[in-house]
């Protein structure tokens, strides 16, 4: 059976969804259709780690859209659904269940798959990642007994869902290679004043530790570390990152490196596809060189920029990298990347917080991370956005708002 769309969009998460709404909002009448693996409707993924974790909203509250706006809008969803081959040069996918849609334009938003270990005992029941609405609801039911949750990872999604976790009552136990929190995204400052706050309030963690296996009868019960150590669980959850879904592309012969390779009008090296979002590895003006970006944020400009490419009217990317952290009463928002930074400066309580780190490069600030001070977060990033020289001393006097350092 064959079927026919002007636009077919691959994977229907934030990009794939934003990719839709951008179209429609820019004028775009022809047809569109969003093939996407999970049986629903594109919902918004960061509260998973947290309200959805503990209970205080149900996936109605978390959908992007209802089914009623994508009706009106004329995006036909193909749920549960996964496209198996693509032939660029026919313009057409195969799906599996045997279907082949012919296309105008394909837009890859094929996201990420959880990272594993590859350890003895990995494949235990009660060892969980935390992607889809499906795995949390599997957490969640393994936490209705209570017990001991053993993480691994502390990046954003394992510090999350320790705070989530704490905030349920449970022990928590963090299990984390390197040898600080969240080394990959941010600073030490940053990472002892989260170390501080999950210690505060309980979390037991364990860094510069690597795992050997997992044991356990008939589900894990036991981590057990590589320096030697056993941590006595009752639930494990792997957090450590995900990798870019490519499978399809490389099927298609589309050019690959560490994600889909796109150009700055997200143009993949086959014509007429385009790739967006977590899956995608971008030129990237704030930070030079290729970059694959995982955030919310970057799903919607890639999105715009996309829906741009297909109405003709391309605009190159140039979005500033954003993201955030909600764990306890903390929100971190973040902006830039930080990596050449020759200088930092610091607003606020380090300690305790509210703070703002400023990280500089030549007299200018190219990163901000922000703790409870969405004000100094917005001031940051205008002086980032336009690049000019700041007085370092204002940029240091919290009576002094951050905007006006420049």
């Amino acid at each position: 059976m064959n079927e026919q769309t002007d636009v077919l969009i691959v994977g229907g998460g934030h990009a794939g969804a934003h990719l839709a709404i951008a179209l429609r909002q820019k004028g775009f009448a022809g047809s569109i259709a969003v093939a996407g693996e999970e049986d629903c409707l594109p919902y918004d993924r960061p509260p998973l780690s947290k309200a959805y974790l503990v209970g205080a909203v149900q996936i109605d509250r978390l959908l992007l859209r209802d089914s009623g706006y994508w009706d009106e809008q004329r995006v036909r969803f193909e749920l549960g659904c996964r496209v198996r081959s693509l032939d660029p040069a026919g313009r057409r996918a195969e799906l599996d269940d045997g279907r082949t849609i012919r296309f105008g334009w394909c837009v890859l938003a094929t996201g990420g798959r959880a990272r594993t270990l590859r350890c003895p005992g990995s494949g235990l029941p009660g060892i969980h990642h935390l992607r889809t609405v499906a795995d949390v609801d599997a957490i969640r039911a393994g936490l209705r007994g209570g017990g001991r949750v053993g993480l691994v990872g502390a990046g954003y999604v394992g510090l999350e869902v320790a705070a989530a976790a704490r905030e349920m009552g449970h022990e928590v136990v963090v299990i984390e290679a390197q040898p600080r929190v969240l080394q990959r995204v941010t600073s030490p400052l940053l990472s002892d004043f989260f170390e501080r706050q999950h210690r505060r309030r309980g979390v037991d963690l364990r860094l510069g530790e690597r795992i050997a296996d997992f044991s356990g009868a008939d589900r894990v019960s036991a981590i057990r570390l590589a320096s030697g150590g056993e941590i006595p669980v009752d639930i494990a959850i792997v957090g450590i990152g995900i990798d870019a879904e490519t499978a399809l592309a490389e099927q298609a012969d589309i050019a690959c490196d560490g994600g889909v390779l796109v150009d700055g009008y997200c143009r993949t090296s086959a014509e007429g596809i385009l790739a967006i979002g977590d899956c995608a590895r971008h030129p990237n003006p704030h930070a030079g060189g290729l970059w694959r970006l995982e955030s919310v944020q970057h799903a919607m400009d890639s999105a715009a920029t996309a829906a741009d490419t297909i109405l003709g009217a391309p605009a190159e990317y140039r979005a500033l990298p954003t993201f955030w952290s909600d764990q306890y009463d903390i929100r971190l928002q973040s902006a830039g990347l930080n990596r050449d930074a020759d200088d930092m400066v610091v607003r606020g309580d380090p300690e305790n917080g509210p703070f703002t780190a400023l990280y500089l490069r030549g007299g200018r600030v190219i990163a901000v991370d922000a703790i409870n001070s969405p004000r100094d977060f917005m001031g940051a990033r205008t002086l980032i956005l336009k690049g000019v020289a700041v007085d370092r001393t204002k940029l240091a006097d919290p009576a002094i708002p951050v905007k006006m350092a420049a």
